[in-house]
């Protein structure tokens, strides 16, 4: 028996409706964390952009999480009737699909952390998202940027957000192992929830494994080690989720530390 969609909603309401979109596009960057859309004179943000352009891949990804009737509606314009019950959408298929008009590519703090030898990146739940076109970029060609050493730290309480960024995270884990520089990126995931991790950390994820922790990092250990590890250098810190993150953060950066290394904030909101 058919479904309907309010149905599934309603018996399935812990589970998440995304929808990936694949747009093509001529910039070589796109920095900015959503896609701004006007409506008249309202403005709608469709989250989370996960695939960002490069200078070899004039692509991005979002995804789209149906939330309202603006998003019900922008979901209907793009998928056929047959489709929109599924838990997980299928691929573009053969159709027509309007035509999307998108500014930038815009700046971002973020862009920075390229210009750091070592760099500390931290979000917290969705601030994951900014990260996206950093990792892209280092996936694409790291070589003539200034860094590194890149820190990863992602602190998240939904297990299902990991599966967006789990193929990324392992294709950059892959790609600096086998050009035989395993020390550039340093990822560390932090998970409140235990729920389902076994569904997600399995055979296809096994780079990960070792890299998944359980609660929450401690920051002041953290710092004292990257200072250690980088003598008399400049960190770069951005930051990207609650505010209060975003002060504890702040607050390690401007503690003096026994090794000479500088610790240099930068942060990026959703407000």
């Amino acid at each position: 028996m058919a479904v309907s969609w309010r149905n599934w909603l309603a018996n399935e309401g812990v589970k998440h409706l995304c929808l990936l979109i694949w747009l093509s596009m001529n910039v070589l960057l796109f920095w900015k964390t959503f896609l701004l859309y006007n409506q008249g004179p309202e403005y709608h943000y469709l989250h989370q952009m996960l695939g960002c352009p490069t200078e070899t891949k004039a692509t991005f990804g979002v995804h789209l999480k149906i939330v309202g009737d603006w998003t019900e509606r922008f979901r209907d314009l793009l998928l056929p009737p047959s489709s929109q019950d599924t838990e997980i959408l299928p691929f573009i298929q053969s159709r027509n699909y309007p035509k999307l008009y998108i500014d930038g590519p815009f700046g971002s703090p973020f862009e920075e952390s390229l210009n750091y030898e070592v760099s500390l990146c931290v979000a917290g739940g969705i601030g994951v998202t900014p990260f996206a076109s950093i990792l892209n970029t280092l996936l694409d060609d790291w070589k003539p940027y200034k860094l590194r050493r890149l820190y990863f730290i992602w602190v998240c309480r939904d297990i299902q957000s990991f599966r967006w960024f789990a193929d990324l995270l392992c294709m950059l884990h892959n790609k600096f192992w086998q050009e035989n520089r395993p020390d550039y990126v340093n990822i560390q995931l932090y998970l409140s929830q235990t729920d389902g991790i076994q569904k997600i950390i399995g055979e296809k994820y096994h780079a990960l494994n070792s890299r998944l922790f359980i609660g929450r990092p401690r920051w002041k250990l953290l710092f004292d080690e990257i200072a250690k590890y980088n003598r008399g250098k400049t960190v770069g810190v951005f930051c990207c989720g609650p505010n209060s993150l975003s002060k504890t953060l702040h607050k390690l950066s401007n503690q003096n530390n026994s090794y000479g290394t500088r610790f240099e904030y930068n942060k990026e909101s959703f407000s």
